[in-house]
């Protein structure tokens, strides 16, 4: 951290003084939520802003929001890995099963906290996670705050989904939503205020704080959230093109590092969490209802979905994976989190 300080202290000082180095590196930053969104505002831009910082103005990270170089969301991990784009954030469950140890963090009712999450994720990414990833560079490893669902009509049970059209994020969300009797619909984030204005689905599962860059809150009357652990969580990846992070210089890289990894990972899953509170309140001032599940009737929820464990589990097991231990580890870290660990330096704000 001492290591960092100095580096990001070092390229304020350029301010007030002529840049004393030229530009080495240009970084194309590609994802597919618009730019005043809360990840690109609150989260990706401070990243790439202190990469700026620390390289001295070595490097420059350009911005590429809602898949202006091209694509669909779930190419994201491959134009990474193809050098189509040199830097990207996506949403892991993106390409189902392709990256099966990082839904530890995505069964349902698993994590109480996106810190505490975020902070397990990148622990397991170092120690179990390296060789799913390995046609990348992991900057950045995080989940969001509590996913719930925004719905047409009211949930209050599980029954209530019965033959409702929903919008899933991930594959276990998709099995989540089966166990209801709710129809699971697949399709990206950015698709899901057309779907609903056009009536293909009925509602979404997304966390709060994405709500009002997609004007969730003028699509659908009702929003339920869970009192404990989340109904669900996503997770996501900000993931480099493996050649242009190895070809840097030692010097840029010592600079990437210093405001990436687990600090980083921590503050990005935070903030993201911190956003769910202004989205909410604009559904609520918009005279939207908010329904509550307390923990006591979240139970019913639990057990409705307890199969999701049993068949992951037995997945791990023919991938050669001990998913109980997953689970075990996910949580044993997610319980060790210690708040002191968020200290990441936004310089930006």
């Amino acid at each position: 951290m001492t290591t960092r300080r100095a580096l990001l202290a070092a390229a304020a000082s350029l301010t007030l003084a002529p840049a004393a180095f030229a530009q080495e590196v240009t970084l194309k930053l590609h994802q597919f939520l618009p730019a005043q969104a809360n990840v690109p505002k609150l989260v990706l831009d401070v990243w790439a802003d202190n990469v700026e910082a620390a390289s001295e103005g070595r490097i420059e990270v350009e911005r590429y929001p809602s898949m202006q170089l091209g694509g669909v969301p779930p190419e994201l991990i491959d134009q990474a890995a193809d050098g189509v784009a040199d830097v990207v954030w996506t949403v892991v469950g993106y390409t189902p099963g392709r990256f099966p140890t990082t839904e530890v963090f995505e069964l349902p009712f698993m994590v109480g906290d996106a810190r505490a999450a975020s902070y397990a994720y990148w622990n397991m990414f170092e120690e179990e996670m390296q060789e799913e990833f390995s046609d990348v560079h992991i900057v950045g490893t995080w989940v969001h705050g509590p996913g719930m669902f925004h719905t047409a009509d009211p949930v209050n049970v599980p029954a209530d989904l019965e033959g409702m059209k929903i919008r899933g994020g991930s594959r276990l969300v998709n099995q989540l939503l089966e166990l209801t009797g709710a129809e699971p619909i697949g399709m990206p984030v950015p698709a899901v205020p057309e779907g609903l204005s056009k009536g293909v689905i009925d509602g979404t599962t997304i966390p709060w704080e994405v709500t009002a860059a997609l004007k969730i809150p003028e699509l659908v009357e009702y929003h339920t959230e869970f009192e404990g652990n989340a109904l669900y969580t996503l997770t996501f990846v900000l993931a480099m093109n493996k050649g242009v992070y190895e070809g840097l210089s030692d010097e840029n890289k010592a600079a990437i590092d210093s405001v990436s990894g687990q600090a980083f990972s921590i503050y990005a899953g935070g903030t993201q969490a911190d956003a769910d509170g202004p989205a909410r309140q604009a559904a609520v001032d918009n005279g939207n209802e908010i329904i509550t599940v307390s923990s006591a009737d979240a139970e019913a929820w639990a057990e409705t979905v307890q199969p999701i464990y049993d068949t992951w589990i037995a997945e791990m097991s023919e991938r050669g994976k001990d998913g109980q231990a997953l689970i075990d580890r996910a949580k044993a870290l997610m319980a060790e989190y210690d708040p002191s660990l968020d200290s990441y330096e936004a310089l930006s704000n």
